[in-house]
C-alpha cells in the first residue's frame, strides 16, 4: 500500500507539472481591418456626444456612491466608533492590486430612497493570490442596515461564488434588517433567509467561507459568522448576539454591556462561536489572509505573457456605442477593438449576417463571440444555435455582445405571420442552446436589451456568469419611441391612444436607462466601453475553480460547534 501511495502521489505531481507546461494551440485568425471611414463620421460623432453625456452621469453617480453615508456618518464611524471605512478594510484584506467591484450603482433611485452601493460592497479580488468573492457591509450607510436591495446584492454575490466556485469572505458590520420594509426582506424564497441557506449549500459544495466580525452582527446577521467555516472577530468593535443590550433590559431588566453580552472575548473563550480573536482590525485581516493561504488550491505558475492589444484604440468604442438602434455601426468594428491584435475567425460568415459569430482571443483566452448586427432573423437564430452548441462541445467560454431590435416584427399579412412563426421557432432553438450550454457565459449589453431577443442573447434571465452594461445601454420590453407596439390598436379613441403612447414613451425613456437598471441590480454593473477588455478578469476568475484540489472527495457538510 505504501509503494502504491508513493507512485500515486508522484503520478499526481508529474501530472500537475505537465498541466503547467501545456500551452494553447497556435492560432492565426484573420485580422479585422475596419478603420473608421468618412462615411461613418456623422454617426460616430453623434454616438460620441451621447457617450460623453452618459460618462458624465456615470462619474457623478460613482462619486456619490464613494461618499457612502456622507461626511457625518463617516466621522461617526471612524472617530466615535474607531472603525475603518469599508474600502480601507478591503485594501488591508486584498492583494495590492485592483478588484472587480460588482453592481456599485445598486440602490440608487429606489422608491424608498437612495441607498449608496445598496449598503454593502461586493466584488471579486485576490487574497494571497486566490480570487475570492467578498461581501462587506458599509456601516456609514444607514448604520449598515439591510434594505431589500442589500439582501438582493448579497445573494447575487453568493450566486457568483457558487456558480464559479470561488471562496467567499464576509466582512460583517450591520445593524440588521430595516424593519419598516420587513415584508420585502424576510419571508420569501429569495429574501433574507436565503443567505444562510446559501452558506450551508456552499459548505456542502466545498466552497470555503470565512467571516470577519468587524462591527455589529445582530439578529439574523449573527448566523453569518456562525455558519462560515472559520470566523475572526475584532476586540471591542465586534459583537454577535440575537438581541442587543436594550432588548435584554426590556425583557429581564438586566443592564449589560455589548462586550459582555456578545463581544470577541466571550465568543472566543466561552461560546466558541468564533475561531480567531483579533485585538484590532489590521490583525483580523492578516489572520484572514493566513486562513485563505490554508485552502487547498494549486495555482499554475504565472508566466509573463505579452499582452497583445487590439490594432485600434479601445477609446474609439465611445463613438461606436450606439445611442439608439438607428445609430448602430457594423458590430465587427466593435469586435476589432476588443480582441487581441483585432483578430477574429468568423463562423458562417455568409449566413444569417444579422448575427456575427466566431472565435477570438481576449488577453490570451480563447472565446466564442456572439454579437447582434441587426434583427435576430430566422437564419441568424439558427446560426446562433449551431455556434453556441459548438462552443459548448469544445468547452469554450461564450461572450455575448447584445444590441437587440427596438421592437418585435409586426404581423400584417399571412406571409409575414409565417415568417414570424419560423423566426420564433428558430429563436426558441437558440434560447434552448444558450440555456443548456454548460460553458461560462459573459454578456455585455453594448446597445439595446429589448424584448424576447435579449433571452436568446443570454440576458439576465438566462443566468450568465457575469452581465455588464455600457452607460448608453437601454433595457426594456420596447425602446423609447416604440410604445405603440405594446398597446392594442384603437382608432376610435385616437387622441387618447396618442396620450397613452406619449406617457408610456416617457416612462420607457426613464426606466430603460442603464443607471435605472443597475440601481435595481438587473446586472453586475455599468462599465465604460473602453474598459470592456477587462472581462479578461472574469475569464481568469471562472478558470480558477479547476485548481481546487479538495473537490474530488465525497461531499459532506461542515458542522460548526
Amino acid at each position: 500500500d505504501g509503494i502504491s501511495n508513493y507512485f500515486s502521489k508522484n503520478r499526481f505531481i508529474n501530472l500537475s507539472r505537465d498541466l503547467k507546461k501545456k500551452r494553447s494551440l497556435r492560432s492565426a485568425f484573420p485580422v479585422l481591418d475596419l478603420p473608421l471611414q468618412p462615411i461613418h463620421q456623422h454617426v460616430y460623432e453623434a454616438n460620441l456626444r451621447n457617450s460623453n453625456a452618459c460618462h458624465e452621469k456615470f462619474t457623478e453617480l460613482s462619486e456619490k456612491v464613494r461618499k457612502g453615508g456622507g461626511d457625518n456618518a463617516i466621522a461617526r464611524h471612524t472617530q466615535r466608533n474607531r472603525k475603518l471605512l469599508v474600502r480601507d478594510r478591503l485594501r488591508l484584506l486584498l492583494d495590492d492590486e485592483g478588484f472587480l467591484e460588482l453592481s456599485p450603482l445598486a440602490g440608487l433611485g429606489l422608491p424608498y430612497g437612495d441607498i449608496p452601493s445598496a449598503g454593502c460592497l461586493t466584488g471579486i479580488g485576490r487574497i494571497s493570490g486566490l480570487w475570492c468573492v467578498f461581501i462587506a457591509n458599509d456601516a456609514t450607510v444607514k448604520g449598515g442596515t439591510a434594505y431589500p436591495i442589500t439582501v438582493k446584492k448579497q445573494l447575487r454575490a453568493q450566486e457568483v461564488a457558487i456558480q464559479n466556485r470561488l471562496p467567499c469572505v464576509y466582512l460583517v458590520d450591520s445593524g440588521g434588517a430595516f424593519l419598516p420594509l420587513q415584508s420585502e426582506i424576510f419571508p420569501d424564497k429569495n429574501q433574507g433567509g436565503r443567505t444562510f441557506y446559501n452558506e450551508a449549500i456552499m459548505s456542502a459544495m466545498k466552497i470555503p467561507q470565512v467571516s470577519v466580525v468587524c462591527g455589529s452582527c445582530t439578529a439574523g446577521g449573527a448566523y453569518i459568522p456562525t455558519m462560515a467555516e472559520e470566523a475572526v472577530m475584532v476586540h471591542r468593535i465586534g459583537t454577535v448576539f440575537l438581541g442587543g443590550p436594550p432588548l435584554v433590559k426590556a425583557a429581564t431588566g438586566e443592564e449589560v454591556t455589548p462586550e459582555d453580552l456578545g463581544g470577541a472575548r466571550l465568543h472566543a473563550e466561552v461560546s466558541g462561536c468564533i475561531d480567531h480573536f483579533a485585538w484590532e482590525e489590521k490583525e483580523a485581516y492578516v489572520c484572514t489572509r493566513n486562513i485563505i493561504s490554508t485552502l487547498n488550491f494549486q495555482l499554475p505558475e504565472e508566466e509573463e505573457a505579452e499582452v497583445k492589444e487590439p490594432l485600434y484604440s479601445p477609446e474609439e468604442l465611445l463613438g461606436l456605442a450606439p445611442q439608439s438602434y438607428n445609430y448602430s455601426l457594423d458590430v465587427k468594428m466593435v469586435i476589432s477593438r476588443l480582441t487581441d491584435e483585432s483578430r477574429f475567425h468568423e463562423f458562417k460568415a455568409r449566413y444569417g449576417t444579422t448575427l456575427i459569430t466566431g472565435f477570438a482571443k481576449i488577453h490570451g483566452h480563447l472565446v466564442g463571440l456572439v454579437a447582434n448586427n441587426g434583427e435576430l432573423s430566422h437564419q441568424a437564430a439558427l446560426k446562433g444555435s449551431h455556434f453556441v452548441q459548438l462552443c459548448d462541445q469544445r468547452d469554450i467560454p461564450l461572450v455575448f455582445l447584445q444590441n437587440t431590435a427596438p421592437t418585435v416584427a409586426p404581423t400584417l399579412s399571412s406571409t409575414q405571420a409565417e415568417m414570424n412563426s419560423n423566426c420564433l421557432k428558430a429563436q426558441g432553438s437558440m434560447m434552448s442552446a444558450v440555456a443548456c450550454a454548460s460553458v461560462p457565459k459573459i454578456t455585455v449589453v453594448i446597445g439595446a436589451c429589448h424584448g424576447a431577443d435579449s433571452y436568446a442573447m443570454c440576458g439576465r434571465a438566462f443566468d450568465p456568469n457575469f452581465l455588464f452594461l455600457w452607460p448608453n445601454a437601454r433595457v426594456s420590453m420596447a425602446a423609447p419611441g416604440h410604445a405603440g407596439s405594446l398597446l392594442p390598436p384603437d382608432s376610435a379613441q385616437e387622441e387618447e391612444q396618442k396620450k397613452k403612447q406619449d406617457d408610456l414613451n416617457r416612462r420607457l425613456k426613464e426606466e430603460s436607462s442603464a443607471f435605472y437598471s443597475s440601481g435595481r441590480l438587473w446586472d453586475d454593473g455599468v462599465i465604460l466601453p473602453q474598459d470592456t477588455r477587462k472581462v479578461q478578469d472574469c475569464l481568469d476568475i471562472i478558470k480558477q475553480q479547476h485548481y481546487q484540489l479538495s473537490t474530488k472527495k465525497q461531499q459532506s457538510t461542515l458542522l460548526r460547534v
